[in-house]
């Protein structure tokens, strides 16, 4: 999983214009790891103060709108991505646009076996 980053007063600060060149980025992006055949899937996700953060303390649910975390980077959206290793997932993590302004984190999904712990 591609994991993109943005600290929203690094995004409000930006041009337009180069705003409209982050999408188009994502618009070549997408096209590219599609006919590669590494697409699985992508979402971007809605600006973290529109989200809850849940928690269960001794039976009790606690919920806070925004995020739990203070933080100056939000999680914004990811790529979902089948590749041979994690070389590749790390090209593929540089040629997203947002990784000039802020980070994309590479993690890999579990295959659905319990961790060993």
């Amino acid at each position: 999983m591609l994991m993109i980053y943005m600290n929203p007063v690094t995004w409000d600060a930006l041009p337009e214009r180069e705003r409209r060149e982050i999408f188009a980025g994502h618009e070549r992006f997408v096209a590219m790891v599609t006919e590669s055949g590494e697409m699985i899937r992508t979402e971007a996700l809605a600006d973290p103060s529109t989200g809850a953060a849940v928690r269960v303390r001794q039976g009790a649910v606690h919920a806070t709108d925004g995020p739990y975390a203070v933080a100056e980077e939000h999680l914004c959206g990811y790529y979902l991505v089948e590749c041979p290793d994690r070389e590749r997932a790390v090209e593929l993590a540089a040629l997203i646009p947002d990784a000039r302004y802020t980070g994309v984190e590479v993690r890999p999904m579990m295959d659905g076996a319990a961790p060993d712990l």
